[in-house]
């Protein structure tokens, strides 16, 4: 039934010129599902206050609720056509009153934790796109159908709005920025191995796919009381995501695992000083994909030690700092990091080798990220003590990867039991960090079992370089001349 409904629901909005993407149609589903989910969450709220004879104190007024505008009902429970808003009433409700007030909650909440702050959030972020209320009206009937109240249909939800952020990051460039493959995320956790009670971190949120897996892995340990589910749901997870939509997807998305109030900030990460950031503030764990190819201010870059415009490089200063001393991470970033020969790739090398063991590189294959062109590697350190040995894992499917055939996680399942132990093999090799070269900090390594070499320069990623170091000698030549 869920599947289905969500097939009816991207049906009509391909008739809204408004609405010409994936993108596009996770976005609108994922307010209207919001507000649903919200809806049943207040019921259920007000049910227990009544069985333990308490008042329960609503989040929305009456008119704003959805039982009021979108869906109202007779006494039998029956839909109320004769109440229900359609048409350019609908639309105007809708535009011109019910977003209004919930992004005034933005000003009214008590904190940016309570879920009251994130509804301001969001409908200060997002926009209505469906331009017809009778296509409004169609899409509402859909979702007020849905039901997600039990563990079981919050599960299927779950796995049906991953779908949709999985045809997100199909669909180009735009939209694999908010997806990493679910099987390496979970391969990932696997290796950092979370514990209950550690808070977990990713400052580049995207859709939270990060925190939701990471959730599910704790989620399944045994013996959990109510004391430690309480823990995960308000201080495990915690997330920041610059962009407007990837915030939305990421706070809906992290509801539908179970999580009713994330700890997600809608923020540009990189502004932060790292200067300012004090022991409460870091973490045990870091888990993330941030973006890579970006290009930041100057005035963003005075933020960090190691000065560069490369988006991923300001990140992986980021985590590192936001580590506690014993914190583990783990993060993905483009391949030729471990080669880069300008000076902010061999500083931050460095850096990473002297301040973190660097203890595990996974090298993924092609089409591992869908629609990107990129290949990547994934960084595991602990922070506290200097990186002694590297071992190196060469993934191989024995295929090619592409949309229809992607990564799955018995691809990963060697990887994950060979980390353990960090032991040798056809894909896998240990390297003692007193070879590498303490000029350039290169980690590119050739497989010594007849593999290929991990890292390739493409002609972007030299072109880049060369960019690079043409913007550091102007800045040289400009101090110069204001020497002379």
């Amino acid at each position: 039934m869920f599947e289905q409904a969500f097939r009816n629901i991207d049906d009509v909005l391909r008739k809204e010129a408004g609405c010409t993407t994936e993108l596009d149609y996770t976005e609108q589903t994922s307010w209207l599902l919001f507000l649903k989910y919200l809806d049943g969450l207040e019921q259920d709220k007000a049910l227990e206050a009544e069985f333990a004879g308490k008042p329960y104190a609503y989040i929305l007024e009456p008119a704003y609720r959805w039982e009021s505008w979108a869906a109202p009902k007779d006494a039998t429970g029956q839909p109320d056509h004769q109440r229900a808003l359609t048409g350019d009433d609908l639309r105007d409700f809708v535009n011109d009153r019910l977003f209004p007030y919930l992004h005034g909650f933005t000003s009214r909440a008590s904190g940016p934790n309570t879920i009251e702050y994130k509804i301001g959030q969001i409908f200060g972020e997002i926009k209505n796109k469906i331009s017809s209320g009778y296509n409004l009206r169609e899409i509402i009937e859909q979702i007020d159908e849905l039901r997600f109240r039990s563990q079981t249909e919050k599960h299927e939800l779950s796995h049906l709005y991953e779908a949709k952020i999985k045809n997100m990051g199909n669909a180009g460039r735009n939209g694999g920025e908010y997806y990493t493959p679910r099987p390496l995320i979970r391969a990932m956790v696997r290796v950092v191995q979370p514990r209950l009670g550690e808070r977990i971190y990713d400052g580049a949120v995207g859709s939270a796919g990060f925190l939701c897996e990471a959730f599910d892995y704790l989620r399944a340990t045994p013996g959990l009381t109510t004391g430690d589910m309480e823990r995960l749901q308000s201080s495990t997870f915690y997330g920041k995501e610059k962009k407007s939509l990837a915030y939305v997807i990421a706070i809906m998305n992290m509801i539908l695992h179970g999580i009713e109030a994330p700890n997600i900030l809608h923020t540009n990460t990189l502004t932060e000083n790292l200067a300012d950031v004090q022991e409460r503030d870091r973490y045990e764990i870091v888990l993330a994909n941030p973006p890579f190819g970006g290009k930041e201010r100057k005035e963003v870059q005075q933020n960090f030690p190691i000065r560069t415009g490369e988006t991923a490089f300001l990140f992986l200063q980021h985590f590192i700092k936001m580590l506690k001393a014993g914190g583990r991470g783990g993060v993905v970033i483009k391949n030729t990091f471990l080669s880069n020969s300008d000076n902010a790739a061999v500083s931050l090398r460095k850096l990473l080798l002297e301040s973190c063991n660097l203890h595990t590189i996974l090298d993924c294959p092609s089409g591992t990220f869908q629609g990107a062109g990129v290949k990547t590697v994934v960084l595991f350190f602990e922070k506290g003590a200097p990186t002694r040995h590297i071992w190196y894992y060469q993934l191989d499917p024995g295929r090619n990867l592409g949309k229809t055939n992607p990564l799955n996680d018995d691809d990963l399942a060697e990887f994950v039991e060979l980390q353990q132990r960090r032991a040798d093999s056809p894909q896998s090799w240990t390297v003692d960090a007193a070879r590498i070269d303490p000029t350039t900090f290169d980690l590119s390594v050739k497989n010594p079992n007849g593999g290929e070499e991990i890292t390739h320069r493409d002609p972007s990623d030299i072109l880049d370089e060369i960019t690079a170091l043409d913007a550091e000698s102007a800045d040289v030549l400009e101090v110069i001349r204001g020497l002379l």
